[in-house]
């Protein structure tokens, strides 16, 4: 880690920010929670869902679980109140829930949260969304993740953060075939060239911290696949 981050995750704790996770099941949400577990950058966490879930020994005390009904979120608004900081990394597929269940899950869950959020004080939404997000597209899942990225910038949070990662690397508990035979192709290709449309989601998540605790003043700002690398010191920027 580098002496510069050091210095500002110093400056950040010392701030005694707040943040929320919706999604922390997910691979790429526990990322986060393990990576927040393990440089300690908020004074409080809480961790959003429709169930707890065990988190393990290595999660410290400021994490806390709260079970909340993603269809009606103003009837646990009160824990948006004490957070200033907002991770979403929630999404489904088509093929697990339909494309009803999908839209619902990674477009009207996603921006219930968000206006409840802004509403109540939340500054900075960090959006976990996909590479190749078009609000035009013809294809429903690059469509849906434009059109939330619309729309957010839409509510003028303080900061919006959009993260569009390629594919996934990592080692999917919830089984699904396409994508582990894709991300079997992809291994190689990402061996000799780690920043070309895929990620690991640990990458990930790291770029997306250290986008919160940076000094970015950017009202919106997008970082497509390679940028996300770059933040996260995976890669030198060019």
């Amino acid at each position: 880690m580098d002496e510069d981050l050091n210095e500002r995750i110093f400056k950040y704790k010392d701030e005694n920010h707040t943040a929320f996770i919706v999604g922390y099941t997910g691979e790429t949400g526990k990322e986060l929670v393990k990576d927040l577990g393990r440089r300690q950058v908020f004074k409080k966490v809480y961790l959003l869902g429709r169930r707890t879930v065990d988190l393990g020994k290595d999660v410290g005390p400021e994490f806390e679980q709260r079970i909340i009904d993603f269809e009606d979120v103003e009837k646990t608004s009160d824990v948006f109140a004490e957070a200033d900081v907002g991770f979403c990394t929630l999404g489904t597929t088509r093929g697990k829930a339909g494309k009803d269940g999908f839209v619902k899950v990674d477009k009207g869950y996603t921006l219930n949260v968000a206006r409840i959020a802004k509403e109540n004080g939340c500054k900075h939404f960090s959006y976990c969304s996909s590479n190749g997000a078009n609000a035009k597209s013809w294809f429903l899942y690059m469509r849906i993740k434009g059109e939330v990225e619309e729309a957010l910038k839409g509510m003028n949070f303080n900061r919006l953060s959009i993260h569009r990662p390629g594919m996934l690397m990592c080692d999917r508990q919830e089984s699904r075939f396409g994508e582990k035979v894709a991300r079997g192709i992809m291994k190689p290709i990402a061996a000799l060239f780690p920043t070309a449309g895929s990620i690991p989601t640990s990458v990930l998540a790291r770029g997306m911290i250290n986008d919160v605790i940076s000094t970015v003043t950017d009202d919106v700002k997008t970082f497509e696949n390679r940028n996300i690398h770059v933040v996260a010191g995976n890669v030198k920027s060019e």
